[in-house]
């Protein structure tokens, strides 16, 4: 597989995985606006209080175990069944749980419905076995065009069935249906799109060797997944549903963003890095390119997004979401941080260092879980600001490791970033300034929005960004390559 993953193949892999992560979230973000106007904040409240715990248990169905057939160089058949029938007892066992816990989970935050939208959300775990299975087999093969057309479509038919039955009256069932329908959706057309099955085969010894990388990874993503959804359980139980509502709504605008970007980066790189595990030297190129290139994208629509807040909120969600507004405003200081973060765990895990990835898990869950219970003191808006003082501190302990590993610290990083984070900073000075034109907010977002892109990129051409220069180019090259394939002569 090694000589097969040349540089065209993977910028072509990247530019699906993009198409795919933008295409579903983006159809996601204008399902959940539409939603959002037909719905009430409260009712976004206790679905996002549910999927804290379905979250948690799809860590132990989806993560680890498949992290670790990625990153393993010989993964067979025998491995993909293996952990598919032990991710499926596991998903058994989870969903018992779910099942017989739930009307204390109902008592606990005095709500009834909790019990039953818990016992029908449960059923993800079992499509989850499915999902993440033939996620790894994509990844591992390249195989992120498939995945597109699978993931829009079930994008589509879940966000419609959503929007018709919250506008028949069926409430915050309207929001079970969809997150229902979504992860059914993928998993049918999967199944007749990638070409792999689970054999009826199972080796103990391949689940062992797998499980002494993967469960590092496991642990680490249960701490990360327990860590960032328990400010939810905590506002959920100390405030209404209605403040829980305007927390994640204000989270979910930043998070589309980011999580698209990034996600496809990383989605693409941890495979592309374990097949140069052994090369130092081309792994850390291939991380510089991805923090440089993610951050130069990243950070002007974060500085931007929090500038234009007020007007965008009113603009897509209407005034009754208002509240909203500084949790979007502080999220886009959190989230700016991501693709630093990030891909340097990446790299530690495609060379095979998840001991090195469970221990800076553990000691970021240490210092975060100090610094929430010092903010919940202060207010549901000093929850959000303690979450963006760690994601700051994080992103310094990811990078750490990286400067005996790979000999990249920190300091070169940001020093490698930097051109991007100022450019971006000028522009958000200069767009900031329209809100005092006492234009309506419809203009004021439409005079920010566009006169940020062309003085963002009028800046970044001025001054010859790296990162400008390189997406341009690679875009260009990948536009030749596929208008000469289609000219090719069959």
């Amino acid at each position: 597989m090694g000589d097969e993953i040349n540089k065209l193949k993977v910028i072509s892999s990247l530019l699906w995985k993009f198409m795919e992560r933008s295409g579903t979230q983006g159809i996601q973000f204008i399902v959940q606006i539409i939603l959002a106007r037909l719905l009430a904040p409260e009712q976004f409240g206790i679905i996002a209080l549910v999927m804290v715990f379905i979250n948690i248990a799809q860590v132990f169905v989806q993560s680890g175990f498949n992290t670790a057939l990625i990153q393993k160089k010989d993964a067979d058949e025998l491995d993909f069944s293996s952990v598919f029938y032990l991710s499926l007892f596991v998903a058994i066992l989870l969903y018992v749980l779910i099942y017989f816990a739930a009307p204390y989970i109902a008592d606990f935050y005095r709500d009834p419905i909790l019990v039953s939208i818990l016992r029908v959300l449960g059923f993800t775990l079992f499509f989850g076995v499915f999902n993440s299975i033939q996620n790894a087999y994509i990844a591992r093969n390249m195989l992120f065009k498939k995945l597109f057309y699978c993931s829009i479509g079930a994008t589509l038919i879940s966000g419609a069935a959503g929007i018709i039955a919250a506008y028949t009256g069926y409430g915050v069932w309207a929001l079970v249906i969809q997150q229902l329908l979504s992860q059914l959706s993928i998993t049918i057309i999967m199944w007749f799109t990638v070409k792999w099955r689970p054999k009826p085969v199972i080796s103990f010894k391949s689940v062992k060797v797998l499980f002494s990388f993967g469960w590092k990874i496991l642990i680490s993503s249960l701490l990360e997944t327990i860590y960032v959804d328990l400010r939810t359980l905590i506002i959920g139980k100390i405030y209404s549903a209605s403040t829980l509502g305007y927390y994640n709504r204000g989270q979910q605008f930043p998070s589309v963003i980011v999580s698209n970007i990034n996600g496809s980066i990383n989605s693409v790189m941890l495979p592309t890095l374990s097949v140069h595990q052994d090369d130092k030297n081309m792994v850390r190129e291939i991380m510089r390119r991805a923090i440089v290139s993610s951050s130069f994208l990243i950070f002007p629509m974060m500085i931007g997004m929090a500038v234009v807040a007020e007007p965008l909120i009113k603009i897509v969600l209407t005034d009754k979401w208002l509240p909203a507004v500084p949790f979007l405003q502080i999220f886009c200081i959190t989230y700016s941080f991501m693709p630093i973060q990030s891909a340097n765990l990446q790299a530690i895990n495609a060379m095979g260092r998840s001991d090195i990835y469970l221990i800076i898990s553990i000691i970021k869950r240490v210092y975060g879980l100090i610094i929430l219970l010092i903010s919940i003191q202060f207010g549901v808006y000093a929850i959000a600001i303690g979450q963006a003082l760690t994601a700051v501190l994080s992103s310094f302990l990811n990078a750490y490791p990286n400067k005996k590993l790979l000999d990249y610290s920190y300091k070169d990083q940001w020093i490698d970033i930097m051109p991007s984070v100022l450019v971006s900073m000028i522009m958000g000075s200069i767009i900031y300034l329209f809100k005092f034109l006492g234009l309506g907010a419809w203009e004021t977002l439409i005079l920010q929005v566009g006169s940020g892109i062309i003085i963002y990129v009028a800046l970044s051409k001025i001054l010859k960004l790296e990162s400008f220069s390189y997406l341009v180019s690679t875009i260009k090259k990948l536009i030749d390559t596929t208008l000469g394939e289609q000219n090719r002569p069959v």
